[in-house]
């Protein structure tokens, strides 16, 4: 479906509420922002998916790579950027067929849910210039068929401090979606009302990371992790349930 209008007020406040959350998770952690807004936009707004919620990631990214880019390890981005690259561009081909569809549900809710088992799982893989790029390419389909690209990235940067790792994941995550946002544009899905919406949601992106300032002094990012993962698992498996 093409959306031509706004939404109504109510959807807005709850994908704004999403963005706000999301953007507090992604800030604490490096990871979060897809996993949480997705599902509960496919669920109460379908038809901005996934554009809008790539739209303003992009914002994210951008936000949170200033606010700690002293912490970022830059040496890593080149090798992840380019397999976001190739991932972006295969995705690109596939977008076409499932945005605007009732298979989008499926598709968002089975990727959220296999990013909480690529979280829980307890991988641990070595940060080399090839798992670097299998992870950007992986996280390159997955983030611009859903808006949900960062867990690849964030099995390599498990065992990484927290605060660099964070910052990193956050480097890539803000690449990741302007390349998604160049392939969605490729494939003809993404649209001026798409722009719009994302606008009007802007404003809840600084406004999250400057909650999130005081907040990453007190939460550790392992002490966040298990009630995020329970939340976007359950809007996952309501919104697999609505698509079926």
């Amino acid at each position: 479906m093409d959306p031509v209008l706004l939404p109504s007020l109510v959807t807005w406040i709850i994908c704004a509420l999403a963005v706000f959350l999301g953007t507090i998770l992604q800030r604490l952690s490096g990871a979060g922002y897809g996993m949480f807004a997705a599902p509960i936009m496919s669920i109460f707004a379908p038809e901005w998916m996934p554009g809008t919620v790539i739209l303003v990631g992009f914002l994210i990214g951008a936000g949170t790579i200033f606010s700690a880019r002293n912490a970022v390890i830059w040496r890593d981005l080149p090798y992840g950027f380019l397999g976001r690259i190739c991932g972006a561009a295969i995705a690109a081909f596939i977008a076409a067929a499932f945005v605007g569809t009732q298979t989008l549900g499926l598709v968002v809710g089975g990727v959220v849910l296999f990013a909480v088992a690529l979280t829980l799982s307890g991988l641990t893989i070595a940060i080399t210039k090839g798992s670097l790029f299998i992870a950007g390419g992986v996280g390159g389909v997955m983030g611009t068929l859903t808006g949900i690209g960062a867990p690849p990235m964030a099995i390599l940067y498990a065992n990484t401090d927290a605060r660099r790792s964070a910052a990193t994941q956050n480097a890539f995550y803000g690449f990741g979606t302007l390349s998604a946002i160049l392939a969605l544009l490729m494939a003809g899905v993404l649209t001026w009302a798409h722009w719009v919406f994302a606008l009007t949601l802007a404003p809840a992106v600084p406004l999250a990371i400057w909650v999130s300032h005081p907040l990453a002094k007190r939460f550790e990012r392992v002490a966040i992790r298990p009630w995020a993962l329970g939340l976007v698992s359950c809007s996952a498996i309501i919104l697999l349930l609505r698509s079926i």
